[in-house]
């Protein structure tokens, strides 16, 4: 089991988090590069960090992404409260706000395994597991990444869990966005992931009724926990 240090900060503002990511993405990197250096008795303990959270209606661009794909222009951002950045994330455009569970594994994969491929196919299974627990069942899309409904059905495919990360000496940044009570309509304004023709749904839309976030962000945390071998602590690591 690996000691992870969990931190859920609430609704935060989009840069205020990424910011903080950073820091702690910095933090494991120098951690690790010292340690190198020394002998195995004199290495620190590696700290590893899984931060969920909420943001203000806010667009996010990935490296591979084409501004194209935001269909709005400084106004009208402006129009429905909302924000737009660029960021250092593998993927497209995608939209965060209030009642999406925003998760960002900070984690130094070599104390896990070195696998970036397997490391995505675990974050959507404590998705697809999560959504099992609601008697709702879901995969994943051939040739993307990310957690759908109706995946086997062109017509009906539609996405529920968007992810992007960012990896440097096998250290992990950025993550998975999980529609449980999202306002679909700010979807509108982009091109999902770059994807055109396929729909984007959530929790509340299958099930009918504003879930409890609380509870679904229990769930998704257990599931992460059981499939990497995590053993949680709390972090009260300023801001």
């Amino acid at each position: 089991m690996q000691p992870v240090l969990f931190r859920d900060l609430g609704l935060i503002d989009y840069k205020e988090a990424w910011e903080y990511q950073e820091k702690l993405f910095q933090e494991l990197i120098e951690r690790k590069l010292k340690n190198r250096a020394l002998p195995v008795e004199e290495q620190e303990q590696q700290h590893h960090y899984l931060l969920f959270c909420e943001h203000p209606h806010v667009y996010t661009l990935g490296r591979s992404g084409l501004e194209s794909n935001l269909l709005l222009d400084e106004e009208g951002l402006k129009s429905i409260d909302a924000v737009f950045y660029k960021n250092n994330r593998g993927g497209d455009i995608t939209y965060h706000g209030p009642g999406q569970i925003v998760g960002y594994p900070i984690l130094d994969l070599d104390l896990f395994f070195t696998d970036i491929h397997k490391y995505l196919r675990f974050l959507e299974e404590a998705i697809i597991l999560t959504l099992k627990d609601y008697n709702i069942s879901a995969g994943r899309f051939p040739g993307y990444t990310g957690v759908w409904l109706d995946p086997e059905d062109e017509k009906k495919a539609r996405k529920i869990c968007a992810i992007g990360v960012r990896t440097s000496r096998w250290v992990t940044m950025h993550g998975f966005a999980f529609n449980v009570n999202s306002n679909l309509s700010y979807f509108g304004n982009i091109i999902p992931c770059g994807i055109e023709d396929k729909a984007v749904t959530s929790l509340e839309k299958e099930l009918g009724a504003k879930q409890n976030i609380s509870e679904v962000k229990t769930k998704v945390k257990e599931h992460l926990g059981a499939l990497f071998g995590m053993e949680f602590g709390v972090v009260n690591y300023e801001l």
